[in-house]
């Protein structure tokens, strides 16, 4: 079941499942979208018929209605921990933090920030750098992300090679797995389909 969800800075729509597995897990979007973008939707609903409780939201830069800015990053990052405080207060079992790009690397950060933040991670589409510009890498706190995390990246995202998040990923401490999705790009469109499969190689 989908409801509105609107309290404390929070804003999303809910999954409350039938079946319910006493897990929980938060998704959030990339820098041009929002909750209701294709990619949450189809993930959250299939998480959902897998038992979890599931939040997608909308960072607050998106509340605001503007652009993602670095000077309020930090903003962003405590979007993501307000939104795992709604999601742990419904749920008895593990919480695991997700979203995709722009929301995946903020999620990310946030874990690193405060270790306690979830059980596992699941990045789709992490930024790994700018297209064309594999210089401008966005891992300085690789060594300090101490959350197990799958990463979930297509063949053809302009955003990092498989071989550059291999290379890359090695520098975090904790348990990771890299999920190559074949012939998929930044958007992961052919990701929606296999949530399965990443419900089954989620770390937590």
């Amino acid at each position: 079941m989908e409801e509105r969800y609107e309290s404390g800075g929070v804003r999303g729509i809910l999954h409350r499942p039938a079946r319910p597995n006493d897990h929980g897990i938060i998704l959030t979007h990339g820098a041009g979208s929002n909750c209701n973008a294709p990619l949450l939707t189809a993930l959250a609903r299939a998480f959902e018929e897998d038992g979890f409780h599931v939040l997608r939201y909308d960072l607050p830069f998106r509340q605001r209605g503007g652009t993602p800015h670095p000077a309020q990053a930090g903003r962003d990052r405590e979007g993501v921990v307000e939104a795992a405080g709604v999601m742990r207060a419904m749920v008895s079992g593990r919480l695991m933090a997700g979203g995709h790009s722009y929301g995946g690397r903020q999620t990310a950060m946030a874990a690193a920030e405060k270790p306690d933040l979830a059980a596992g991670l699941v990045l789709f589409s992490y930024p790994l750098h700018p297209p064309n510009k594999p210089e401008q890498l966005r891992t300085a706190f690789f060594p300090d992300l101490r959350t197990p995390t799958l990463f979930v990246h297509g063949t053809k995202d302009p955003f990092g090679s498989i071989e550059e998040m291999r290379t890359h990923i090695a520098a975090i401490p904790a348990r990771t797995d890299l999920m190559a999705i074949e012939g998929a790009a930044h958007d992961l469109k052919r990701a929606a389909g296999m949530v399965r499969q990443v419900i089954d190689r989620m770390l937590f």
